[in-house]
């Protein structure tokens, strides 16, 4: 599937039908839990693909609380960091949006903290949070375009990696709608 993209300021936002674990960004983003203690879906899949170093380091973090991120070591992936962003468990009230987007900014926060210059999202909380992939999106493009015009120099990249053709075909669509080229 085809990887589009649009900028915003200095800033390449792009979407990429994928799995996360392969990614060579400088950072990639997992879908965590508050307690980081590993589960399902894409945080299952980075503690796996990365191995126990990962989980150790959680370990020694202990908590992240909802909207928020913290960051680890990569272990055995490609990328140098990974960033635990916990999203909310969708429960259809304001606080949702507000929560998911303080996730996305959060995560960038802890990049740029590191140094970071490209970062590789899942979407946060569409799995087994149920937070609705189309109401998902608008907050975490939003969210991440925000952030990049505050910091108009701290990122070259920042990518959606969409594991399923059914959440790829929701990205495009937005991607589409904002103008986005094939790369």
């Amino acid at each position: 599937m085809p990887r589009l993209s649009f900028a915003v300021g200095a800033t390449t936002l792009e979407i990429d039908r994928g799995d996360i674990t392969y990614e060579a960004t400088d950072a990639i983003v997992n879908a965590a839990n508050t307690g980081l203690r590993g589960g399902g879906g894409v945080d299952g899949a980075i503690h796996r693909a990365g191995g126990p170093t990962i989980m150790a380091s959680c370990r020694k973090i202990g908590r992240c609380p909802t909207g928020q991120a913290v960051i680890t070591t990569a272990g055995k992936l490609k990328t140098r960091w990974v960033i635990h962003a916990v999203g909310p468990i969708y429960a259809g009230l304001r606080n949702d949006a507000l929560e998911l987007a303080s996730a996305y900014r959060s995560s960038l926060e802890r990049a740029i903290e590191v140094g970071a210059r490209s970062v590789a999202f899942p979407s946060i909380s569409t799995g087994a949070y149920g937070y609705p992939i189309r109401d998902a999106i608008q907050v975490a493009i939003n969210a991440v375009s925000e952030f990049v015009k505050t910091h108009p120099e701290a990122l070259d990249l920042v990518r959606f990696v969409l594991f399923s053709d059914a959440d790829y075909s929701v990205y495009f669509a937005e991607f589409t709608c904002r103008g986005a080229e094939r790369d």
